[in-house]
């Protein structure tokens, strides 16, 4: 029990830290104004399940997986960044429908619930990031298979508590859109649609550096 605890703490920390649900609630809710308050709370549900399946798998298996496909993380860094450079373009772009947005109109573009996957699951709330965490959590296992066993049990606890955080965040996030007022919901959207396409391009660059840096300091050691 100690052991599993141990690595509870190791994990949870870190996970909560890297999926950051408060700050990915107002986003979240930004980015599914068009659909119903039902609608958010099934996302928000489907959104917190997806990415407790993503960090289960990395922890247990991301380096396999990985390598399986033949993917960097640096080529995950660049495909996550460019899908929330997207739709942060997108956001940025999209006409001011004013105080429906804040009410729950329309969706533009097809069904709210098609964005559960891609892009609010990944790259936005388990995106490279939390892969590349997970995946480095995973690797400091303790020796022994037994010790081995109790330490993966402790990081699935942590991946799962931190999905229900994530849930609590964005399925609460109607609470703090709706005590703000529609006008500084639009402009705090248009704020958050530039701070999106900033996120996007900052992890494209980080995908760049980790595909480019082994290459130059090869080359600067040659």
């Amino acid at each position: 029990m100690h052991d599993i605890f141990n690595a509870f703490l190791f994990s949870f920390p870190a996970l909560i830290s890297i999926l950051n649900p408060l700050n990915n609630a107002f986003i979240f809710r930004t980015m599914v104004s068009g659909g119903t308050q039902a609608d958010r709370a099934l996302l928000a549900r489907r959104v917190a399940i997806y990415s407790l399946m993503v960090m289960l798998l990395s922890l247990w298996a991301g380096t396999h997986i990985l390598a399986f496909f033949g993917v960097t993380l640096g080529a995950l860094r660049l495909a996550g960044g460019a899908v929330i450079a997207f739709f942060g373009w997108q956001m940025q772009h999209a006409p001011d429908t004013g105080e429906a947005d804040a009410a729950g109109g329309a969706p533009v573009g097809g069904d709210v619930l098609d964005l559960a996957i891609v892009p609010l699951t990944i790259p936005l709330t388990a995106g490279p990031g939390t892969i590349s965490v997970a995946i480095a959590l995973s690797s400091d296992h303790p020796p022994g298979p037994h010790n081995e066993m109790l330490f993966d049990f402790g990081m699935t606890l942590a991946a799962t508590a931190a999905a229900i955080v994530v849930y609590v965040a964005y399925v609460s996030a109607d609470w703090i859109v709706h005590r703000m007022g529609p006008r500084m919901v639009r402009v705090v959207t248009r704020l958050i649609a530039f701070l999106l396409l900033c996120l996007g391009v900052q992890i494209m660059i980080n995908g760049v550096i980790d595909v480019i840096g082994p290459l130059l300091a090869a080359h600067t050691g040659s």
